[in-house]
């Protein structure tokens, strides 16, 4: 691991508003990371995708996606924890990526753009495969990504938001591969925030809970993704009966 841990510092008196009303944010004082893939998982509205979004612009990512190279932006998103954090480094690394899955569509016109503008359109196009994202399918785009973009021969921080949006449950396995590659090599970091149970499955990773307060470490088999997964598919005529009673 780079990124060792997250201090919050200079905690606003005034946590009203979002997001610093986030139930699990309430007297946390760190985020300590312990393992090269660490999962966030939690309701809809729980603050995966605040806290990563944070974490990426308090480590000079583009908040709308990208590396510290891209830079653009389509709209504010009003306050950010990102003033708040404290991000401890062992190294410190520069290299990486922050993919939002909400705003892939803005980054893959940012480097349609930057070809356009390039006299070496192919060469903008080969950590992409080779081509315009938008020439792609969603899922192919994303596996492209991750694919081409991420490479493990320097040390990079990965921070994802739920990569699963454009992928099948194959290509998520397809994912699980690309991360046990990065993790072998020891060279990379993933952050990402799921409600993926094939992605929270990676064997050894650390999961940490959004639905408590403040946020904790907790078991594969302690999430919602993996209890409710499984009931369903074992007892599926059962939840639909019930689930449609009048």
């Amino acid at each position: 691991m780079f990124l060792k841990n997250i201090q919050v510092v200079d905690w606003p008196d005034n946590t009203s508003d979002y997001p610093f009303n986030l139930s699990a944010l309430q007297g946390l004082e760190e985020i300590q990371f312990d393992k090269a893939i660490t999962y966030f998982v939690g309701e809809n509205g729980s603050g995966k995708s605040s806290v990563l979004e944070a974490i990426a612009v308090s480590a000079g990512f583009n908040s709308e996606g990208g590396s510290r190279h891209n830079v653009f932006s389509t709209v504010d998103t009003g306050p950010s924890l990102a003033d708040h954090f404290h991000l401890s480094w062992w190294p410190k690394v520069t290299n990486g990526f922050f993919l939002r899955a909400e705003s892939f569509f803005n980054f893959s016109t940012y480097i349609d753009n930057i070809a356009r503008d390039s006299p070496e359109e192919s060469r903008v196009y080969a950590s992409y495969g080779g081509r315009s994202l938008h020439q792609q399918s969603h899922g192919e785009s994303f596996l492209s990504l991750f694919t081409h973009r991420f490479r493990h021969k320097n040390k990079a921080l990965y921070l994802l938001d739920e990569p699963e949006a454009a992928l099948t449950p194959m290509r998520q396995l397809a994912l699980l591969r690309i991360l046990w590659d990065h993790e072998q090599s020891g060279r990379s970091q993933f952050i990402m925030a799921t409600h993926s149970p094939i992605l929270l499955a990676y064997p050894g990773a650390d999961i940490l809970s959004f639905d408590s307060s403040p946020l904790r470490s907790v078991s594969y088999e302690q999430t919602d993704h993996y209890i409710i997964t499984k009931e369903f598919l074992l007892h599926r005529d059962r939840m639909l009966q019930e689930l449609f009673k009048s």
